[in-house]
């Protein structure tokens, strides 16, 4: 009975979808963008192709899977390599990239779209990464025999799964041949559900912060702003962060170098955001031509070498905690051995609360919670190289989930 509630209710979405994408253009891009799907799959994928199938519903959840398809195409290079999307965040930033074969939206959850899915693909082997459920989907793969297993998955105790009425759901869940999660927490909630194929393997997202080290960070027009001068980095900030970091640095009195990486570069931002600080400002894409070792505060308008930019510094701020809409990633920051600050709001993500309670990473909730963080940091050098070493620490011993995965794919393939 519930999966034909949830089959009328997808298709009533799928209707709904169509007449909100003539008025709102994300949802233009996710409606449209599924309209050559079938095309494109049969063009790309001809009988007798063998095929790995990676299924990410954002660009977070592909930046989480990356390293396990860079692995896997490596691996089996006798295979395609087919990664769908569900949000166009992910898809329209990811759609021309070299790392799979394929790259396509997921069409949606219905019995007779999934059925034309999979007939085309045929794939030997879905990986799913972090979260998605679809049911159709799910019921379908393990009806065909076809393995099907999620990697860096973490499960709460208040999901769906785990209520009494969430039986529909805990049957979708039972589909999966294997569970790679990223802590015992989980684990015990699916073994709690009678679900017993779980392997506690961590965060892939720690392998791929870890190569970051292996690699060429250097930028040129960061060695000249830094100018060997104590450097703070704010990443993937919000109005909500902005304000605090805006307070902070009209305060600061010391020789710190600020570099702001808004998380939306619109032009009229920026240059909000940089009348509403009182010292010398200069953009990143106005930097030519300009003496970047006399400014004070640069904003990084750009994407793409935020994580190269946190490389030059000594203590970094980390977005979307302060606010409603989700902190980002702290990770990247902390790979290289650095105190990281961030906002109040970040139960919702494991690695901050493991490394708030060990001390690497700072919350604040205000403007003097954060000023007083970064006097601390900033005149305590011991404290402040200890405290980095903590995050360095923390990401050498938890990483190594992709070697479990791979290993399992193999005995798979």
């Amino acid at each position: 009975m519930m999966l034909f509630i949830y089959n009328i209710l997808v298709s009533l979405a799928g209707l709904l979808l169509k007449v909100i994408a003539l008025f709102h253009k994300k949802t233009g891009l996710f409606v449209n963008g599924r309209k050559m799907v079938f095309t494109a799959l049969k063009q790309q994928i001809a009988p007798g192709d063998r095929v790995i199938w990676f299924h990410t519903a954002s660009l977070g959840e592909f930046e989480q899977g990356l390293p396990v398809i860079e692995k896997v195409k490596a691996g089996f290079p006798e295979h395609k390599i087919l990664v769908t999307f569900f949000s166009p965040s992910g898809y329209e930033v990811k759609k021309n990239s070299k790392t799979a074969d394929i790259i396509t939206y997921l069409p949606l959850d219905t019995k007779s779209k999934v059925k034309k899915f999979l007939d085309i693909v045929q794939p030997e082997l879905a990986v799913f990464v972090k979260y998605e459920f679809w049911p159709n989907y799910l019921h379908a793969l393990k009806k065909r025999g076809i393995n099907t297993i999620l990697i860096s998955a973490i499960f709460r105790k208040n999901q769906l799964f785990f209520k009494p009425y969430g039986g529909f759901m805990r049957r979708s869940l039972r589909t999966f041949t294997r569970f790679f999660v990223q802590d015992e927490q989980s684990k015990t909630l699916l073994n709690n559900a009678g679900i017993e194929q779980v392997t506690v393997s961590g965060d892939t997202r720690l392998d791929r912060v870890s190569e970051i080290l292996l690699r060429d960070n250097s930028l040129d027009f960061m060695e000249a702003f830094r100018d060997n001068r104590p450097c703070f980095v704010a990443g993937s900030t919000w109005p909500e962060d902005e304000e605090l970091l805006t307070h902070l640095i009209n305060q600061n009195n010391t020789d710190t170098k600020f570099v702001l990486a808004p998380h939306h570069i619109k032009p009229s931002h920026n240059e909000e955001l940089k009348r509403s600080i009182r010292k010398k400002v200069a953009l990143y894409s106005e930097r030519e031509g300009k003496n970047l070792s006399e400014y004070d505060v640069l904003i990084a308008d750009t994407i793409g070498i935020l994580t190269r930019i946190y490389s030059y510094a000594d203590m970094a701020y980390v977005g979307g905690g302060m606010g409603s809409t989700g902190l980002h990633n702290i990770l990247e920051p902390a790979v290289f051995g650095i105190p990281v600050i961030i906002g109040k709001h970040y139960s919702r993500f494991k690695e901050a609360n493991e490394l708030v309670a060990l001390g690497g990473t700072l919350s604040v909730s205000g403007k003097e919670q954060l000023y007083d963080a970064f006097l601390k940091l900033t005149k305590n050098e011991p404290f402040r190289k200890e405290t980095g070493q903590i995050n360095a620490g923390y990401i050498k011993k938890n990483k190594g989930a992709v070697i479990q995965i791979l290993e399992f794919i193999r005995t798979l393939l």
